[in-house]
């Protein structure tokens, strides 16, 4: 377990080195099994990042035992530290899935009280909108009005200047009455209409001021409906906040627990008056009983000849204390009805403390969740980027050109013999594992590489010692791994496997299956992947594309023989990435996709019979997957490339028994293979020029021999004493490739493919 500390707002890991090893003790980290394997013990950050710089400090700089030992201890503390990483965020993404279903269903019920308060508003906003109109109308008809107003006392006034005007020249008309007696009684006529008509403008303008003040009333009523309505919006928003909460549901519960506990205690209250009543009644009922019995005493002394009437007292007698018992029963039922009604009252109390406790440490607990997820999701991004840091320093220590040796198991026709003669393992501790013993003509040849796999090994076996390399695709690095061997001694099984045989698939199945199933993976951590394939053969020195959809038989036939079909020319960018011109390149989305292609492709690919082998690749065979990953949250994009490589086998022509066109294969791949053995010792010697353009296959593969690519070879060879001699020779050969030093492997990222692409459906 890990221990979490916090500093300036950010939490960090504490870790330890101790011993070579890792102690990991158990803290406040959340729950996990890491550390399970680590050995108990605990390290810092700060130890963790001078490990990374460390630098094995040697003696003596050509001792190679003493540097392999020291890069074997320094890589399982490596290891150790990934795998306690690799636990641990396993626990986080399980806890913060459940975090996240916690918060997703907060989320639907805080979604469903908002969309009731947003219909309500909207509702709301309606009614406002329409008293808005109603209002605008009034003010229009109020403006109106007041033009109208406006119009009639400029009216008014005019009339009133013209009434001057008349009253003056009245006053000068009065001066010659005599001479202007019928210009006097027109201006007086003229003068009642005038006055008529100020009554009248009168009358209309406290007319207009009457219907003026009814719109003031009608206009302030209005507006007090309408503050009364965002009143009422206020208070109703105000409300409906109030309800979010769950503490109002628990006081409901609560007053209903009191209400039926008020309800108990008044039925209680009843039942005992009931149970007084009933007591009353019993003992009226014996009190009698006892008169009875007296009047019975009285009637046997006084009156013995009144049998009959003492058997009826008697039978009376018998009733009344049957009745008495079974008042008697009656009153214990009540009595047990109220210890339940009392039981009940006491649980419906205890369920309501209960209930506003669980209320009260489900917040504590929701919020307490919510931090705890922020911090999960912190620490699974910086986990995340350590991983990759760590497991790309394991594999630069292991070599950027690492090379596997697989020896194949004998055919059933040659049985066990001579397999104890011809090959063996060494059991040293210093070689267990990684050495190989051949015998030839009775002399010991010992090679030692990064991994010897055994006849007995199994595909799953392979595959496990790559699985890193293919996840450093996926980190966003070029890897390349080709299988090299003689005709027959099994690289195409160890790449592709046996058909229809799930157990026996092979590295390129096996690759293609962890690839999707780690995309979908990191899905949760916000990364989108891409994919696309392309699949070429060089066969006799020219390259063929296996997915082109329009080859026709005579295209195939032109190319074998040299002539015509499509030329395809190989080119290298400045960022080290290899284009094929006019090669297809097809979008794929699952492994069933790939699968489907690697299927048409062996359709198509060169195949015959020799004398090594029933059927043997005539081609070299190169599957490049292209991988584009984009993180949303982080917004960190890698672009990695996967090369995987069926070398065709070499073989000597005096042991081939090749002819015509099986001789001419024969000397093409040899000549490939010969110019291939030259630049992997161009590259041993570190001589400047290096022969990459003698053959296709090795300007192909010059990215992964001479650049920043990491480069996985794996050598097959036979067990049979018949092919001792070839063994030896690819054994020479793989010990040259693993002395190789190239550049640093470094990520990619932008990276844009000029080649034709094909969508897959």
């Amino acid at each position: 377990m890990v221990g979490t500390a916090t500093k300036n707002g950010r939490t960090r890991q504490a870790f330890s080195l101790v011993n070579g090893g890792y102690d990991m003790s158990p803290s406040s980290a959340p729950p996990s099994n890491a550390g399970s394997e680590c050995g108990g013990t605990e390290f810092t950050r700060e130890d963790v990042e001078a490990l990374l710089r460390e630098k094995p400090k040697r003696k003596d700089k050509f001792n190679l035992k003493e540097k392999c030992d020291l890069l074997t201890e320094y890589i399982k503390r490596l290891k150790l530290c990934i795998k306690w990483f690799q636990e641990l965020e396993t626990s986080y993404v399980f806890e913060q899935e459940k975090l996240q279903n916690r918060l997703e269903k907060a989320e639907m019920k805080c979604g469903e009280t908002e969309i009731q308060l947003r219909n309500k508003e909207e509702e709301l906003n309606s009614i406002i909108q329409e008293l808005r109109k109603n209002y605008a109308s009034l003010q229009e008809k109020f403006e109106q009005e007041e033009c109208d107003k406006l119009e009639a006392m400029d009216t008014l006034t005019k009339e009133r200047h013209a009434r001057l005007d008349i009253e003056r020249s009245q006053n000068s008309l009065s001066e010659e009455l005599g001479r202007a007696q019928r210009e006097l009684s027109s201006a007086n006529q003229k003068i009642l209409s005038l006055n008529d008509m100020y009554k009248r403008l009168q009358d209309y303008i406290a007319s207009l001021q009457q219907y003026n003040s009814k719109l003031h009333t009608d206009l302030s009523t209005v507006e007090d409906d309408l503050k009364r309505i965002e009143k009422e919006k206020a208070s109703m928003t105000e409300n409906l906040n109030n309800l979010k909460g769950q503490l109002t549901m628990c006081k409901v519960s609560h007053d209903e627990a009191v209400k039926q506990r008020d309800a108990l205690v008044n039925e209680a209250a009843g039942l005992k008056m009931e149970l007084q009543q009933v007591r009353d009644d019993r003992d009226r009922l014996i009190l009698q009983v006892q008169n009875l019995t007296d009047e019975v005493v009285k009637y046997k002394e006084y009156t013995e000849n009144s049998c009959s009437e003492l058997d009826t007292l008697t039978e009376k007698t018998n009733q009344l204390e049957d009745k008495c018992f079974s008042q008697s029963n009656e009153i214990s039922t009540l009595k047990d009805q109220l210890m339940n009604a009392q039981e009940k009252l006491q649980v419906s109390d205890i369920s309501v403390l209960e209930t506003k406790t669980e209320y009260e440490e489900q917040k504590r607990l929701i919020s307490e969740l919510q931090s705890r997820l922020v911090d999960a999701e912190f620490k699974l991004v910086e986990g995340e980027m350590l991983r990759k840091k760590l497991h790309n320093t394991i594999l630069e220590l292991k070599g950027n050109i690492r090379v596997f040796c697989r020896v194949r198991p004998l055919l059933p026709d040659y049985g066990s013999f001579g397999e104890g003669k011809v090959i063996s393992y060494p059991a040293s501790m210093e070689a267990l594992g990684r050495g190989i013993d051949l015998v030839q003509s009775g002399q010991k040849h010992s090679f030692t590489f990064d991994k010897v796999f055994m006849a007995e090994a199994s595909q799953e076996d392979v595959f496990e010692e790559i699985s890193q390399l293919v996840q450093s695709a996926l980190d966003g690095y070029k890897v390349c791994i080709f299988a090299y061997g003689q005709t027959g001694s099994g690289k195409t099984y160890t790449m592709m496997g046996k058909p229809g045989q799930p157990e026996q698939k092979g590295l390129i199945p096996r690759s293609l299956q962890q690839i999707f199933q780690t995309r979908q993976s990191l899905l949760s951590q916000g990364w989108k992947y891409e994919m696309q394939v392309s699949m070429l053969e060089i066969y006799n020195e020219t390259i063929r594309d296996l997915l082109s959809t329009n080859r026709s038989s005579l295209d195939l036939l032109r190319s074998e023989n040299g002539i015509g079909g499509k030329q395809y020319t190989i080119k290298h960018d400045a960022n080290g990435n290899t284009h094929v011109s006019d090669l297809t390149i097809v979008d794929v989305r699952s492994a069933r996709e790939v699968s489907y292609l690697l299927d048409r492709a062996a359709q198509s690919r060169s195949v015959g019979k020799t004398q090594m082998n029933e059927q043997s690749s005539r081609s070299h065979f190169v599957f490049t997957l292209r991988i584009s990953g984009v993180n949303e949250s982080t917004e960190q994009q890698v672009q990695g490339v996967l090369n995987l490589i069926d070398l065709a086998g070499s073989e000597r022509l005096s042991k081939s028994g090749s002819s015509g066109d099986r001789l001419k294969e024969t000397q093409s791949i040899n000549k490939s293979l010969s110019s291939l053995s030259d630049v992997i010792f161009a590259l041993a010697k570190k001589e400047d020029h290096v022969p990459f353009r003698n053959s296709k296959l090795t300007y192909l593969l010059q990215p992964c021999l001479g650049g920043d690519s990491k480069t996985l070879m794996f050598v097959n060879i036979s067990p049979e004493l018949s092919s001792a001699g070839e063994s030896l020779c690819s054994l020479r050969f793989a010990s040259r490739v693993n002395a190789c030093e190239i550049g640093v492997p470094r990520r990619q990222t932008n990276i844009r493919f000029s080649e034709s692409r094909l969508s897959y459906g």
